[in-house]
């Protein structure tokens, strides 16, 4: 009953939410010809992201790599073809691959910027619908227009540089009008690009200071404590501060007052960054967070004036980290976030282990251009390294595409404790409810590293409540998931090594019980889906409701 009237309450929100935003819309078309439109740009903010002149190449001779695909023109507009997929579009649309025409410094290369520009202005610029109009689609192409308004407007005529200059005057009031409809890292970016437009174009001074208010209030209510965002995903940190620290440099390039909490916001973020960074150097894979481009994560990191050793545990994030020799856990300790149900994975005490070069253990991740459906999957708690019982998800989402899949029943309460032991080993002690409700019993997870760093120790265990009722077999699968570089090999019946490109190898096993070795799917491949494998501990929770297994370094 409780759960029928949560799901009514969501689909009452939702269904407001939606009225409200497209009143708003038709608001703002009625007045979009009182808009006051700037003669001019004053400067344009430095773009962190790489460039890669191939890329640059192709787009002038009409061809389009964007997120893993590749578009053929012909010569025309890309905005009058049919696109690949969801991923291209919001690429295509957001801009961001103007930055690629950098490395294009001729005037062919801005000529053919602008002609698609200007297509797009004649297309997409008077029709506020699809993905073009997306708030965060919106968001990214206010800043990349802005970056990279010196490609775009080099020997631009004036009716360009006029049609330019009302349509981000058009975005700009968009995105004030979208701001109360938008929530956690769309609405932070939203902030990030109307902060960058009041320093970039002449505004009031009163404008700028409002926006550096609205931006410091997204500091407080997106930025925890130490340093991670509201959603748990590790990857969000960096997406904003390669649009933050840019940010930061412009307001102190023209002199204004910086945003209050942008420095200390900033600072704050760098530690959280280093926390999730694996050995290998990629970011760990949690609550949406897939595959990390290197040049990218040290860009940023190359900004970060708070070098230290990261921290052993992220007490408002909910996430703890072990470190020894050269062996790294990263374990998710905490419940999704509230108000990120739609984003949230079901992970609860999943974990990543990584040695020296190479992840072994890792979560499937968030694939970066894949339809809905994959993005459904790698939600799930298969698509985590943790215990499964009777192939539900610790928690589950709404079938409903009204709800956009949404979590609906999320884990409530998840506690966790740090030990130590005297022989110098650190562990993590965690449980969660996430079952309690369907099935009676509660999931308790061990993780402890020796001090060598090279022996991991594991215990799972489901703990009945006897408050609950639960009719039926409860049968258990512990999945780790392998990352593709790392090759499986079955050892004997309760083992599998684990072996790395360089050679070092680790052996899995889990006495008294059959491992077995399965296909799998890693989500996070840079270069899209790819196939990987898993290990699986499979239990009968009637038999035996305990299961303890070890990771140990052997070369």
């Amino acid at each position: 009953m409780q759960s029928g009237r949560r799901l009514a309450s969501i689909y009452v929100r939702e269904a407001w939410r939606r009225g409200t935003r497209r009143a708003a819309l038709l608001r703002l078309r009625f007045s979009r010809h009182t808009i006051s439109v700037p003669e001019r740009l004053i400067v344009a903010p430095t773009d962190l992201r790489g460039i890669d002149s191939h890329v640059a190449e192709e787009i002038m001779d009409g061809r389009f790599p964007l997120a893993g695909r590749m578009l053929e023109t012909d010569g025309k507009s890309p905005f009058t073809l049919t696109l690949p997929s969801r991923a291209f579009a919001v690429r295509l649309h957001s801009f961001g691959w103007l930055r690629h025409m950098r490395a294009n410094k001729s005037e062919r290369g801005s000529a053919v910027a602008r002609v698609i520009v200007d297509s797009w202005l004649s297309i997409h610029g008077g029709r506020i619908e699809g993905i073009a109009w997306e708030t965060d689609v919106v968001s990214q192409r206010v800043i990349a227009w802005l970056a990279h308004s010196p490609v775009v407007l080099q020997n631009a005529d004036r009716g360009f540089y006029r049609r330019f200059m009302k349509s981000l005057a058009f975005h700009i009031g968009y995105l004030r009008r979208m701001a109360p409809y938008s929530t956690g890292e769309v609405r932070f970016r939203l902030r990030i690009a109307l902060a960058t437009a009041s320093v970039a174009m002449p505004v009031r001074a009163s404008t700028v200071r409002r926006a550096a208010q609205a931006l410091d209030r997204e500091f407080d209510s997106q930025i925890l404590p130490d340093g991670g965002h509201i959603s748990r995903n590790p990857r969000i940190g960096l997406e904003l501060l390669l649009d933050l620290l840019p940010l930061r440099q412009t307001y102190v390039n023209l002199g204004h007052d910086l945003p209050q909490k942008l420095i200390s916001g900033i600072d704050r973020m760098y530690p959280a960054l280093r926390f999730f960074r694996h050995q290998d150097g990629d970011l760990a894979l949690f609550n949406g967070a897939t595959s990390t481009l290197a040049d990218e994560l040290m860009s940023v990191l190359r900004y970060d004036e708070t070098a230290g050793q990261p921290f052993k545990a992220l007490p408002h994030s909910r996430y703890q980290r072990l470190a020894a020799g050269k062996t790294v856990i990263i374990a998710d300790t905490g419940p999704p976030a509230p108000g990120c149900f739609r984003t949230a994975h079901a992970g609860s005490l999943s974990f990543e282990m990584s040695s020296g070069r190479y992840r072994f253990i890792v979560n499937s991740g968030s694939p970066k251009f894949a339809g809905q459906r994959y993005v459904q999957m790698a939600r799930t708690t298969a698509a985590h390294s943790t215990v499964v019982l009777n192939d539900t998800s610790s928690s589950r989402f709404s079938p409903s595409a009204f709800l956009a899949h949404m979590m609906t029943e999320p884990v409530e309460t998840v506690a966790a404790e740090r030990v130590e032991t005297e022989d110098g080993r650190e562990g993590i002690k965690a449980r969660h409810d996430g079952y309690l409700d369907a099935f009676g019993v509660i999931h308790e997870r061990e993780l402890t590293l020796n001090a060598a760093g090279s022996i991991v120790t594991g215990m799972d265990r489901f703990v009945t409540d006897d408050r609950y009722h639960s009719e039926g077999p409860l049968r258990a699968v512990a999945r780790f998931h392998i990352h593709p570089a790392i090759v499986p090999r079955q050892n004997d019946t309760e083992s599998v090594l684990l072996t790395a490109p360089d050679g070092e190898s680790w052996l899995f096993s889990s006495p008294g019980n059959e491992v077995l070795i399965s296909e799998d799917i890693f989500f996070a491949d840079s270069a899209g889906i790819s196939s990987s494998d898993q290990i699986e501990v499979d239990f009968d929770l009637a038999e035996k409701p305990e299961i303890r297994w070890f990771l140990s370094r052997k070369s």
